[in-house]
C-alpha cells in the first residue's frame, strides 16, 4: 500500500511544468513537495470539483500537461466527471485518484461505495488509458511513460488510509486562496496579471 506522501513525492519528481490541481488531503501533501506554487491549484472548499477545474485547465491551454490528484470520496460526489472528461477527451490531462475507502479530511468516515474500482470505471467511460497500482515501486517506474501518453488518463492509487484530525479549513483566508491561485496560475500561463473578465470572484 501507497503512502500519501510517496505518491505526491513520485507525481511531483515527474511533473515537470504540468499544472497541479489538487483537493483536501492531497493538497497538504503536494504542497510540502511541490516547487511550483503558480502552477498549483488547492481546491480546498469545493469538495469533488478537482476533476471539473482541472478538465477547464486542459482544455484552456491543451499544450500544457494537466494533473488532477483527486480522491475516492471526493470523485463520488462528481461521479459524472469520468463521463465528462471522457467526452471531451483532453490528451494533456492525467486524473490520480488516491483510494483509501475513506474521507480522510473529515476524520476517516468511510465511503458509501469502498469497492469502486476506478480504473475500470474510467475506461468504461471512454478514457485513453486507465492504470491501478498498489505499490510505489510501480507507480514510480511507471510515471514518465504514463505522462508522456495521451490522455485523459485515469492513475487509481491505491493508498494507505490517514485519517485527518485539523478538519477542513473554511475561513474568510482560505475562500480568498482559490481565487489568488488562479490569478497566479493565468499569470503564469498567459503572461496577464490581471482577475480576467469574470473578477476575483469567479
Amino acid at each position: 500500500m501507497i503512502t500519501y506522501a510517496d505518491a505526491c513525492r513520485v507525481i511531483n519528481e515527474s511533473r515537470s511544468e504540468a499544472v497541479a490541481v489538487t483537493t483536501m488531503t492531497q493538497t497538504k501533501y503536494w504542497n510540502q513537495v511541490s516547487g511550483e506554487p503558480d502552477l498549483d491549484v488547492g481546491i480546498a472548499n469545493a469538495m469533488s470539483k478537482a476533476s471539473s477545474v482541472a478538465l477547464g485547465i486542459a482544455l484552456g491551454d491543451s499544450e500544457r500537461p494537466v494533473i488532477c490528484l483527486d480522491s475516492d470520496g471526493s470523485l463520488l460526489m462528481n461521479f459524472g466527471t469520468l463521463a465528462t472528461i471522457a467526452g471531451m477527451a483532453p490528451k494533456n490531462l492525467y486524473h490520480f485518484v488516491f483510494n483509501n475507502g475513506i474521507y480522510s479530511i473529515t476524520g476517516g468516515q468511510p465511503v458509501p461505495a469502498p469497492d469502486v474500482e476506478y480504473a475500470k470505471a474510467a475506461e468504461a467511460c471512454g478514457y485513453a488509458v486507465a492504470h491501478r497500482f498498489s505499490d510505489i515501486e510501480t507507480l514510480d517506474n511507471a510515471m514518465p511513460g504514463i505522462l508522456s501518453s495521451d490522455g485523459p488518463v485515469l492513475i487509481e492509487i491505491i493508498v494507505k488510509g490517514e485519517p485527518q484530525t485539523d478538519g477542513v479549513d473554511q475561513t474568510w483566508e482560505s475562500n480568498a486562496r482559490l481565487p489568488q491561485q488562479l490569478r497566479a496560475l493565468r499569470k503564469r500561463l498567459t503572461g496577464t496579471d490581471d482577475w480576467g473578465s469574470g473578477g476575483p470572484y469567479i
